[in-house]
């Protein structure tokens, strides 16, 4: 009788990675209309909020593409990774374990990026606090604050779900 094998942490990662892309997008997209906002609209101190109007267009940018191109191949990569795994479990042992390695290198890369990111925004934003002709890099330094810690988060986030997701694929090829 043919043992039957449980996908169901291939579902389980993947659904929470499609859950935390599409906030990724929602939150991209309201940090693009908010830089629109600050930089064309807010007439009160315009210095601050249009420095903070770029950190949250640029990164907004990245949350809006990177949210948006994981939202739409997660469905296709995992049902692709699921068949694989049924049809020919070493697949997993030469494609998605190698694959997963590469993203988990990357979140500590994304994780130092993040932390330098957040340390020069505290730095411009305390350095200026006070400084009434400096609130453009006020403004930019307290928003790109903001903006790298909300990255830093969801990455923590994505990485325990990426070790609980790799130590499943490993159980997985283990029998």
């Amino acid at each position: 009788m043919m043992e039957l094998k449980d996908f169901s942490f291939i579902y389980k990662y993947f659904s929470g990675e499609k859950q935390e892309s599409l906030l990724f997008l929602i939150i991209g997209l309201a940090a693009i209309l908010l830089s629109g906002i600050f930089f064309f609209f807010i007439k009160t101190t315009p210095a601050f909020f249009k420095g903070a109007a770029i950190p949250l267009l640029a990164i907004g940018i990245i949350q809006g593409i990177v949210g948006y191109t994981v939202y739409v191949r997660t469905d296709k990569q995992q049902a692709t990774i699921a068949y694989n795994a049924g049809i020919d479990p070493q697949s997993i042992k030469k494609i998605e374990i190698p694959r997963m390695g590469t993203v988990m290198k990357n979140f500590i890369i994304y994780r130092y990026v993040e932390i330098v990111l957040l340390l020069v925004g505290l730095g411009l934003f305390f350095y200026f606090r006070n400084n009434e002709t400096q609130q453009f890099l006020k403004g930019l330094g307290l928003t790109l604050a903001i903006q790298a810690l909300l990255m830093l988060g969801a990455d923590y986030f994505a990485e325990q779900r990426g070790k609980i997701y790799t130590e499943g694929l490993q159980k997985f090829i283990q029998g």
